[in-house]
């Protein structure tokens, strides 16, 4: 919001709190029910919730079959509904209360919409169960069709029918929609055309009695449809102390965003229970504006905006500081969860084999070409490249492996360059290419070649550069073609030398994967015997070496040329990469997200096996300098890379660079936008 300068605060960065509460049911004790219903409003409201959805019926309760056409019933229901709606009014939620509903001679099963002392509208069930244990359409009148009406509720006008989406006039993208427990099991649910109409915030009041593994399915179907609507869906059912006449209840409440689960309740509890996330609504918006597909559903489907209402209200936020409830990863490429890492890693180093493999047979060549530094990239490419070799039937002698000492090469990663290179069974050489450069070097006139320690640029692109020059001669003396070894993270910097450097290659087969992924793909090798016992070994030993580009002599203390150094923590450069392509956030959104993920050492999962020795923590100051550095490489300096790199597959939903594949920008842009955003947004906040 303009004029909002609380950098703490979710509102700020486009974030809803959203509830789901599973109060205590009754048999239709319909004061009691009103009294649970209550107390969850204001329990939410001291945890800062913005829109609470509660089960179906919860005010009458669902399980009562005929009372529900009772009068008496209905009207105490009215009068309850009455009360809660003048108790809202020092709330702070949104109430979505799950009520049976009189109207034109008809029952209706409906959501009432609550804010402020208000009631925004009525949202009848669409489609009623009438199978099996369930019999709704004995009782209630189904809602579907029921477009543009009014009417008259607890002494107010207002709106009713399922075409109603609720959006906050003050708060950016706090817009709702909601159905009703068997809407969702619908082929079509209203959700859907919800979405399309704007809603970003999917509401299900559901009862849904529990059976065998139902529970599974209600969680199959709030994830699929939060990602097949590009929205957050948020379930709440019934719980103990309904009728178990026949049924039973589990009380079972979850928040879904695009696919993942950001809370659910602990089901079959005697208590009343209250889960809550934070759902990055603004995110969801970006994500709908990135994919054409969504509008062009809503086009195919007669643009459901065009016959939904709109109903505004004013939810009046404070942007206090509440705290971040959602999991933030610290490591967006690299999931904490050890059976997902481990499938990650399976499917991105076949991803990374096959396209080798592929590219390899159309070329008709004969060998491939790597330069081997003992780093991690070209460690990561050689083997790929030893597995696309087993893979085609090929001996592992058709890579000729290359280790180029220059004039800061260390003797560790020498070692274990050739280590590896012999463990793997490959063609290994060795060129210096000093000579060469001291050479260079003084046809230029460059103040090295008389002696002087002049370690600029171009003493380190000369090295970078001969490297690369002796890579592509050697693949035309073989009949062979480069396989490239820079990630995803040094495109994204552009730390990497343009042209005839380590830019360049036949196939950039590290192109698609980031810097922090790359280990885990080295470690889930070893785990997973891809190699021999051998080659674990000298794998595990690369692992632990510093990342360095060995360009510039060790200083007098003794210390190499560190990479991190220069540009930033990997772990932070990969966070900043993630959100600024695949999602295309605020710089100011992403330090605060870099700040919950990645202030507190303690907080939060890690990968699993990540050492406890190298986990660290960073301050705001800390994230804000190089996240400035970053979008300055990024944005000004480093496109013109990434607009003439080789080919290369895409590995991770997060993103790749390629002009050709994920990425599209101009080689001349600039980073003012960005940098400026976010100083307006941190300037003076306490660091």
């Amino acid at each position: 919001m303009p004029g909002v300068t609380n950098f703490r605060s979710i509102h700020t960065h486009g974030f809803v709190r959203v509830g789901a509460g599973t109060p205590a049911a009754s048999a239709g004790d319909v004061a009691a029910n009103a009294a649970g219903i209550l107390a969850l409003a204001r329990q939410a409201d001291g945890q800062g919730v913005d829109l609470l959805v509660l089960p179906e019926l919860a005010l009458s309760s669902y399980a009562i079959d005929d009372l529900h056409l009772q009068d008496a019933l209905l009207d105490r229901v009215e009068a309850e509904l009455a009360a809660i709606v003048a108790a809202s009014a020092d709330l702070r939620p949104v109430l979505l209360i799950g009520a049976p509903v009189r109207r034109n001679g008809r029952l209706y099963n409906t959501a009432v919409a609550v804010a402020r002392g208000r009631i925004l509208g009525v949202v009848p069930k669409s489609f009623l169960p009438n199978y099996r244990e369930y019999y709704e359409k004995r009782w209630f009148a189904a809602g579907e069709g029921l477009h543009g009406l009014e009417m008259e509720l607890c002494g107010q006008s207002v709106p009713f029918g399922p075409d109603l989406i609720f959006a906050a006039a003050d708060l950016p993208d706090f817009v709702f929609h909601a159905e009703i427990c068997e809407d969702y099991w619908a082929p079509l649910p209203p959700s859907t055309a919800g979405a399309m109409a704007g809603a970003l915030i999917l509401c299900n009041l559901s009862a849904s009695n529990i059976i065998i593994g139902k529970a599974r399915d209600r969680a199959l179907l709030a994830a699929a449809q939060s990602m097949r609507a590009v929205a957050a869906y948020c379930y709440s059912a019934s719980g103990p102390g309904e009728s178990t006449t026949d049924l039973a209840w589990d009380g079972q409440a979850m928040i879904h965003e695009l696919g993942t689960v950001l809370a659910e309740s602990s089901r079959f509890g005697m208590d009343p229970e209250l889960i809550a996330a934070d759902v990055d609504v603004s995110r969801l918006r970006l994500e709908r504006m990135r994919m054409g597909t969504f509008n062009d559903c809503a086009a195919a489907n007669g643009h459901p905006e065009t016959y939904f209402r709109t109903i505004a209200f004013r939810h009046q936020p404070d942007f206090a500081d509440v705290g971040l409830r959602r999991p933030v990863a610290r490591f967006p490429f690299v999931p904490a969860d050890r059976a997902q890492l481990d499938a990650d890693c399976y499917e991105a180093f076949n991803i990374q084999v096959e396209g080798l493999a592929k590219r390899f047979t159309a070329t008709h060549g004969k060998t491939m070409v790597i330069g081997i530094s003992g780093g991690l990239d070209s460690t990561h490419a050689l083997i790929v490249a030893a597995k696309a070799c087993d893979r085609l039937g090929l001996p592992r002698t058709t890579i000729l492996g290359y280790t180029m000492p220059g004039f800061a090469t260390g003797e560790e990663t020498k070692g274990n360059a050739w280590a590896l290179m012999k463990a793997l069974g490959i063609t290994a050489a060795e060129i210096d290419i000093r000579p060469a450069a001291r050479q260079m070097l003084g046809d230029m006139g460059h103040p090295f070649a008389g002696g002087e320690p002049v370690y600029d640029i171009t003493f380190e692109n000369v090295q970078a550069g001969l490297r690369t020059d002796y890579l592509f001669r050697l693949a035309n003396q073989n009949e062979g073609f480069v396989v490239g070894t820079g990630d995803l993270s040094e495109l994204g910097l552009g730390w990497c030398t343009y042209g005839v450097g380590d830019h360049m290659s036949h196939y950039g087969v590290n192109a698609g994967v980031p810097k922090t992924l790359i280990q885990y793909l080295i470690r889930w090798c070893v785990a997973t015997d891809q190699f021999d016992a051998a080659t674990d070994e000298v794998l595990t030993a690369i692992l632990g070496t510093e990342i360095s580009p060995e360009l510039v002599p060790a200083d007098e203390s003794g210390a190499i040329q560190s990479t991190e150094s220069k540009v930033g923590p990997y772990e932070l450069n990969d966070f900043f990469l993630h959100h600024v392509i695949r999602l295309g956030l605020k710089p100011s959104k992403i330090a605060f997200l870099a700040w919950h993920a990645w202030k507190d050492v303690d907080a939060g999962p890690w990968p699993a096996g990540f050492p406890a020795e190298l986990r660290n923590s960073y301050s705001l100051a800390t994230i804000r300098h190089w996240l400035e550095k970053f979008l300055f490489r990024f944005f000004t300096i480093s496109q013109f890379k990434r607009s003439a790199i080789p080919n290369g597959p895409k590995v991770s939903g997060g993103g790749a660079l390629s002009p050709r594949g994920d990425w599209r920008a101009p080689s001349d842009g600039n980073a003012k936008v960005w940098l400026d955003e976010l100083a307006a947004a941190l300037d003076g906040v306490e660091a």
